[in-house]
């Protein structure tokens, strides 16, 4: 059932045309083309739109049927746009970029899968804004569009009503981004279980990118990396941990640990704590009857108020808010008792 009672599936519009990545193809289809009601029912309607006539061919000569027309976009709930062949990547069909340009207007939610920022700033859709792609692409991006504010560090940049990502991997982050917007941490959650993929990668492109050699050793640490110490860390979280016991556990002092945080991950340690306790309070709020006192204690912020100034902040809702929208966005009817889950 979806957030406003409706059973109608949330419609997923992928707009593709010759030449588009194989992978980039693949993870929509596999988190929007399954059906998992099991998960959240219903679940989503994946429609492949195609920009020309006849199926279409990827970059890898896979041919692709497209039962669905670009009209399609403008009935859709969200509108996908994938990247597609240089040449026309560099100059769009112009009624490509009139359904998207329309889609927009109409209120549809609009997501570039990597170069396929270049159609979506073709359609005028990113003026002024911030937008990312592939850190390849960034520097041609940034000429080509000079009104956009490209900024290649993110993995992803959600204004809302339009989505970009970068490149091939980010596919993937961007797309369980847009369950988790929709459906809640839990529904994310489970299907990157089931992709065997994170749910959530931290840090932005500049851990892949091709950098200056000290820059790339700083970051590397010899290979050590911080994945450990991470790890060591969500195991632990309704611990009051600090900054020293974070450095200690990585084996590492303090100064270089939080410079090397920084660097890897592009946030603080305490900044990446309150991120994973919000992340946390989510799916205990989605899975668990558990009330907020326990909640709280659970995921480090020991006490109710604690918890719900941070949550808010964060988050944008109330915890309370958050549980009775995400359960009822899941399937679940209002006022129904979820399965009890120890905290």
């Amino acid at each position: 059932m979806s957030a406003n009672g409706s059973t109608r599936r949330h419609v997923v519009a992928l707009a593709v045309a010759d030449g588009l990545p194989t992978f980039e193809l693949a993870v929509p289809c596999e988190v929007f083309g399954i059906d998992r009601p099991d998960i959240a029912d219903p679940w989503y309607e994946l429609r492949m739109c195609a920009a020309g006539p006849g199926p279409v061919r990827t970059a890898h000569g896979l041919v692709v049927p497209t039962p669905f027309g670009l009209d399609e976009l403008l009935v859709a709930d969200t509108v996908v746009v994938a990247a597609c062949d240089p040449a026309l990547t560099r100059e769009p069909p112009a009624e490509l970029l009139a359904a998207v340009r329309r889609a927009h207007e109409l209120g549809r939610r609009i997501v570039s899968l990597c170069a396929g920022v270049y159609i979506v700033a073709a359609a005028g859709l990113l003026s002024g804004r911030r937008a990312t792609t592939h850190w390849l692409y960034a520097e041609d991006f940034a000429r080509r569009f000079p009104d956009v504010r490209v900024d290649p560090a993110p993995l992803y940049i959600d204004h809302g009503d339009v989505l970009s990502s970068a490149g091939t991997g980010s596919v993937i982050d961007l797309c369980l981004h847009l369950v988790r917007a929709d459906l809640g941490a839990a529904a994310a959650n489970e299907v990157a279980r089931r992709m065997v993929v994170p749910p959530h990668r931290e840090g932005g492109q500049a851990q892949f990118a091709r950098q200056p050699r000290r820059v790339s050793a700083a970051v590397t640490g010899g290979g050590a990396g911080l994945g450990p110490v991470l790890d060591w860390a969500r195991a632990r979280l309704e611990q009051p941990l600090t900054v020293a016991e974070l450095a200690r556990a990585a084996g590492l002092g303090e100064r270089t640990f939080a410079r090397r945080f920084r660097e890897t991950l592009g946030t603080t340690p305490l900044q990446w704590l309150l991120q994973e306790r919000v992340r946390l309070a989510q799916e205990l709020l989605e899975t668990t009857d558990a009330p907020i006192e326990a909640v709280a204690h659970r995921t480090g912020f020991g006490t109710a108020p604690n918890l719900r100034h941070h949550f808010r902040r964060l988050a944008g809702v109330a915890p309370a808010t958050y549980r009775e929208v995400f359960r009822h966005r899941a399937g679940r009817p209002r006022g129904a008792t979820a399965t009890r889950r120890s905290v």
